[in-house]
């Protein structure tokens, strides 16, 4: 039997540094049938001819407009789908990939044919011995959470085990899945798009494994990362509209919403918080965009 066909997706906005650095990883892979894609989104740092001179055989897909993580990836998964790809990887610009990542994740994956979605463990790039997620977890009140986040793996994650979703700075999507439920929902645009996308194939029967023996190191998000307004916005909007879409139960709703009024609340009354203005816009605007059923990027 031939060994399954491979595509990374990889977008890049303006990162000619961080995009080389991760195609020179997945050059060292040493799984055979893999073909990467940048989809590059008007960049203007030189991206372009950079990445045709190092990578000539990377095949670069230019993008007609902006449509966030969700629909800048969509094109990329359409073409990999057209290109018959067996598994379509999702990978951020600024991760380094280890050489036996891409074996071990597709190992996995094809051990039993109902893992529909496999994912590495993702460490932090600066301390590349601390884990910056090990697979997600839905809380009972439907919060996105990181496995292992910032702690040194010692060995808890010995195994691949099924979890609620996979970090979407690497995640690698069996063609069935996709053509079974569909691509990423482009009314997320940026924020929770992989987690909704993960429900949405646990709830069709598919199994969400993490491979802690694949690994990858992620630059963008550190220990002591502190997310920007926009993060808060998409956060909350998108959270909502993945409640809506998959029907939480009610008590789940009602939680969520009390959860964001006093936060709201706190943020605007009390005297520690007043740092925390521009997240309560961003909070406020997110929950009022949600119910205006206004979604793509963040209005200014």
């Amino acid at each position: 039997m031939p060994q399954p066909f491979v595509i990374s997706l990889i977008l890049n906005t303006n990162r000619r540094e961080d995009t080389l650095a991760c195609l020179a990883s997945l050059r060292r892979s040493g799984y055979a049938r893999h073909h990467a894609i940048v989809l590059d989104n008007a960049s203007s740092d030189g991206s372009v001819p950079a990445i045709r001179e190092a990578h000539p055989e990377v095949e670069i897909l230019s993008l007609a407009e902006n449509r966030g993580y969700a629909g800048n990836n969509n094109v990329g998964i359409r073409r990999a789908l057209e290109r018959q790809a067996d598994w379509i990887v999702v990978l951020n610009e600024d991760t380094v990939v280890d050489a036996h990542c891409l074996e071990r994740l597709v190992q996995a994956g094809e051990s039993d044919g109902r893992i529909g979605i496999v994912g590495p463990m993702v460490y932090h790039f600066d301390q590349p011995e601390v884990v910056q997620s090990a697979g997600g977890m839905l809380t009972r009140t439907w919060d996105a959470v990181h496995r292992g986040a910032n702690e040194r793996n010692g060995g808890r994650f010995a195994h691949p085990q099924d979890v609620d979703w996979i970090s979407g700075c690497c995640i690698m999507i069996r063609r069935q899945v996709f053509e079974e439920i569909g691509l990423i929902d482009e009314r997320f645009f940026y924020y929770w798009e992989e987690t909704e996308l993960c429900i949405r194939a646990r709830r069709a029967g598919w199994r969400i494994v993490h491979v802690p023996q694949a690994r990858i190191w992620h630059k963008g998000v550190q220990p002591d990362y502190r997310p920007k307004p926009a993060v808060t916005y998409y956060a909350a909007r998108n959270r909502l509209l993945a409640l809506s879409k998959h029907g939480a139960p009610l008590p789940v709703r009602l939680a969520v919403w009390g959860g964001f009024l006093r936060t709201l609340a706190s943020w605007t009354l009390r005297p520690k918080w007043r740092d925390r203005r521009e997240h309560r816009i961003a909070l406020w605007k997110g929950v009022r965009d949600y119910l205006r059923q206004h979604w793509g990027p963040m209005p200014d």
